[in-house]
């Protein structure tokens, strides 16, 4: 039996950009199960966090700790960006592609993907080039590719900013099977209202560190932090 990545250990990371501190220090343990939701105002590190964890910055301190080797790590979690990206080449062979980088056959490959399509609703596209499709189909495509190799953990920056409500219910129906399934999803949003209807775990950011850490219930029911307060409440924070 393969031995799981979670928990991951993020342990006094840094990130500085020209010589600017923005995202750290910040120490955390992300467990197994549930989805876990960053919140906190624009500039606050959601983005630079997710992409730490994910394996996508130089770290200009600290550690990000999986519970098995980087290599193995890497291939049993995924990244859907807030601007999804689409290659150029049908739905279908978009939704294929990762299967073939690991080298299964085309054939079966596209077959996997074609039921992937179905389970997030864009069956009726995959012939369709990838770049003429909305905004939510294509982050609809994106995440059936990234939920084609079964990932331990998805990480996802904003996946329904920009996207009108019957898009986002969409989206948000597809992440809650997916956790269901078994997919530890570690999500940003800038949407209160989302975040209390998916959320197991909040975690809130603020000038680059996570000053507030909680299940959702007791998060929204009672914030900890003036900050994290003004924020539920929809107020601007300096």
């Amino acid at each position: 039996m393969v031995a799981p990545i979670l928990p991951l250990v993020v342990d006094g990371v840094v990130l500085r950009r020209r010589g600017r501190r923005i995202l750290g220090p910040v120490s955390l343990t992300i467990e197994a199960g549930g989805i876990t939701v960053l919140m906190g105002p624009n500039g606050s590190g959601k983005t630079s966090l997710l992409r730490a964890m994910h394996g996508l910055e130089r770290l200009n301190d600290g550690a990000v700790r999986w519970q098995a080797p980087l290599d193995e790590t890497r291939a049993r979690q995924a990244f859907v960006f807030q601007a999804p990206i689409v290659l150029r080449r049908s739905v279908l062979d978009n939704i294929a592609y990762p299967l073939v980088l690991d080298g299964v056959r085309r054939v079966v490959a596209r077959a996997r993907a074609a039921a992937h399509a179905a389970d997030v609703g864009i069956a009726g596209l995959l012939d369709r080039p990838a770049q003429v499709l909305s905004g939510g189909e294509k982050q609809k495509l994106a995440l059936a590719r990234a939920l084609m190799r079964k990932p331990e953990v998805l990480f996802l920056d904003e996946p329904c900013a920009n996207l009108d409500p019957r898009a986002t219910r969409d989206i948000e129906a597809i992440l809650r099977r997916a956790a269901e399934a078994g997919t530890k999803i570690v999500m940003s949003t800038h949407d209160a209202g989302q975040a209390r209807r998916l959320a197991a775990e909040i975690l809130f950011l603020h000038e680059g560190r996570v000053i507030e850490a909680a299940p959702a219930d007791a998060f929204f029911a009672n914030p900890q932090t003036p900050e994290a307060r003004a924020h539920v409440n929809g107020d601007l924070l300096p």
